[in-house]
């Protein structure tokens, strides 16, 4: 064999071998720094970046969540007309898995009615306390504070928040909007089980529900410094023929806007809700 066979086939080599070991490196999983509690460091301020929100199986931009009739197709509502660009629906690419809800058919009927009835319905219109999971992919970001015996999440909606206990009490004593969490680690994802919610939070604005029967098991996995993968499983036999699964990223947020901002949104609704108890309504 020549010197020159002999340097193409060791520099074929070694950029196979460089291949090889670049394709490790993008396939091995993440292993994130871990604070005295020896568990990942979760604290932080997190924020989807989806349009779940609007609706979590995969839709098309549309120029309103409430529509009506229209000559040519269907227009914007009377109550939302005005909103123009402001009120219409972005597009997004889903978080169900599988891209299917396994509604039994007389749920599925409720949801349809339901998204027929949005505006009168949504409780994020009232301000009513969101729930679990929505309110994780709601268009606010969330806090986590973490220390060595506790973990609490707050949320910029509402001023809603979460203490996750890691002893688990037994039974919700009563239902309540967001529900008694339960937590423990699995190597290094915090899973927490989610019980004892009333069934008056919706999973999004499209009208998608559940019963008091449900039961969310969430999954927050580190997957890169300023990233988490964020899981729901949901469990509701009253409404679902089977459990499913949500998936999402969480991205923290870093500079000086990493905080958050009050948005008790109570006294902004207080209008459409009791305006019209006035001595004297507005017209």
């Amino acid at each position: 064999m020549t010197r020159g066979k002999a340097g193409a086939i060791l520099l074929a080599v070694a950029i196979l071998g460089l291949g090889w070991v670049g394709a490790q490196a993008q396939t091995a999983p993440y292993r994130p720094p871990h604070g005295p509690d020896g568990h990942p460091d979760l604290n932080g301020v997190w924020q989807v970046l989806n349009a779940a929100n609007y609706d979590i199986l995969p839709h098309v931009a549309r120029s309103a969540m409430a529509l009506r009739p229209g000559p040519n197709g269907p227009v914007p509502d009377k109550p939302v007309l005005a909103l123009g660009a402001v009120g219409a629906v972005p597009a997004g690419v889903g978080v169900v898995e599988g891209g299917v809800i396994p509604y039994k058919p007389e749920a599925q009927a409720k949801k349809a009615d339901n998204q027929a009835h949005w505006l009168e319905r949504d409780p994020e219109i009232k301000c009513y306390l969101p729930g679990v999971p929505r309110a994780t992919y709601m268009p606010y970001p969330l806090q986590i504070f973490q220390s060595r015996e506790a973990l609490l999440i707050a949320y910029e909606y509402a001023g809603a928040v979460r203490n996750i206990l890691f002893h688990d009490p037994g039974p919700a004593p009563v239902d309540s909007w967001m529900g008694q969490s339960v937590g423990h680690w699995d190597g290094d994802t915090l899973v927490v089980e989610v019980t004892g919610q009333n069934d008056s939070t919706w999973f999004d604005r499209a009208g998608d529900f559940h019963s008091d029967q449900l039961k969310v098991v969430e999954r927050y996995t580190p997957t890169g410094p300023q990233t988490l993968r964020y899981e729901a499983e949901i469990t509701d036999p009253e409404v679902f023929t089977r459990p499913w699964t949500m998936r999402m990223t969480l991205y923290r947020r870093v500079g000086d806007d990493a905080r958050l901002q009050q948005f008790k949104c109570v006294e902004f609704v207080e209008e459409l809700m009791y305006g019209n108890l006035r001595k004297e309504p507005l017209k």
